[in-house]
């Protein structure tokens, strides 16, 4: 078996934060254009879920785009074994892009024509990065960022998808208003958001797409691989809006703490030091219910009744199984 087909041994795969950062800067922009496909043709959703990707079991997919009135149903799927982009329509049609050997500029020509190739209008109405140092510059004329090493991207999906998995297991908790696991491309991140029915006034100033994503109180539990700031792997927690006083509210496993961040605060966990103990799953799961538990408990919420331990909501069922919660408690 090659490296990447290889059985995973670790729960948390290794992901060195400076290794990877080339790779990283190339798959980001990947993700960007295939994110604006997304947005140009998904089916407008709540809070943007339709432009997140999701993880499969070889890489991170768009969800269905196209609509019954304008072309064919396609996805955009990353497929981090055969290292490619791979674009399928309900036609029967399917269009493959290469991943190696490519500058930003070159994947984006080569996707465009792929889309058209199956019919499908190419148009996105921004074609620049989102939120990037380059964000002056179009996609079709970055051929600075061509790095990616193929061991690399695939430990990074290994990640998600095992970040994914135990954020699926925290999200299957809780009964009321959630949004999937999704892989948000602007911010190259894996989360999962709970909400509450409040509906919160915007700021004076805040932008359509931030007031659409924070329309409702939320609390967001995810991960990312690192920033500037953050050099590391880390998963995160944060309350929106904020409570007062949730910096003093204790967060569990013990390495876990409170992180300024643009007036508010983040709670941040160490995914190496997940890794370290014998249980990390078991680690991630304490560290999001924790920061979950400080959020909601000083924003009001009625956390009792929004319990839903293993899934399950009927109260008969719930009486005759011996389930409940199996997080295990940390000190």
């Amino acid at each position: 078996m090659t490296e990447s087909t290889a059985i995973p041994t670790e729960v948390l795969p290794a992901l060195p934060y400076e290794e990877w950062q080339p790779t990283r800067e190339t798959l980001h922009r990947y993700l960007q254009i295939v994110g604006k496909v997304a947005l140009a043709r998904g089916v407008r959703r709540n809070h943007w879920w339709h432009i997140t990707l999701r993880n499969r079991p070889r890489g991170w997919s768009t969800v269905e785009l196209g609509s019954a009135r304008q072309g064919p149903l396609f996805t955009c799927e990353f497929d981090f074994f055969d290292h490619v982009l791979r674009i399928d329509t309900d036609h029967g049609g399917q269009a493959v892009v290469p991943l190696t050997d490519q500058t930003v500029a070159s994947f984006y020509a080569q996707t465009q024509d792929a889309l058209r190739s199956l019919d499908i209008d190419p148009h996105i109405a921004k074609p620049y990065p989102y939120d990037q140092p380059d964000k002056d510059r179009p996609f079709a004329q970055d051929t600075e960022h061509k790095t990616y090493v193929p061991e690399h991207a695939h430990q990074a999906f290994r990640v998600f998808s095992q970040v994914g998995r135990i954020l699926e297991e925290f999200g299957a908790a809780f009964s009321g208003k959630v949004s999937p696991v999704q892989i948000f491309w602007h911010s190259f991140d894996i989360a999962t958001q709970r909400y509450s029915p409040r509906q919160i006034p915007a700021p004076e100033g805040m932008d359509d797409a931030t007031r659409e994503s924070y329309s409702r109180e939320q609390i967001s539990s995810g991960f990312w691989y690192g920033d500037p700031n953050t050099p590391e792997p880390t998963f995160y927690s944060y309350t929106y809006p904020e409570p007062k006083g949730i910096e003093a509210e204790t967060l569990r496993p013990d390495t876990a703490l409170w992180v300024p961040a643009r007036g508010s605060h983040t709670a941040n966990y160490s995914y190496d030091d997940a890794r370290k103990h014998d249980d990390p799953v078991g680690c991630a799961l304490e560290f999001f219910q924790s920061a979950y538990e400080a959020g909601s408990q000083l924003a009001g919420w009625d956390s009792a009744s929004l319990a839903c331990w293993d899934g399950i909501t009927d109260p008969l069922l719930r009486s005759k199984e011996p389930l409940g919660r199996h997080w295990p408690e940390r000190p």
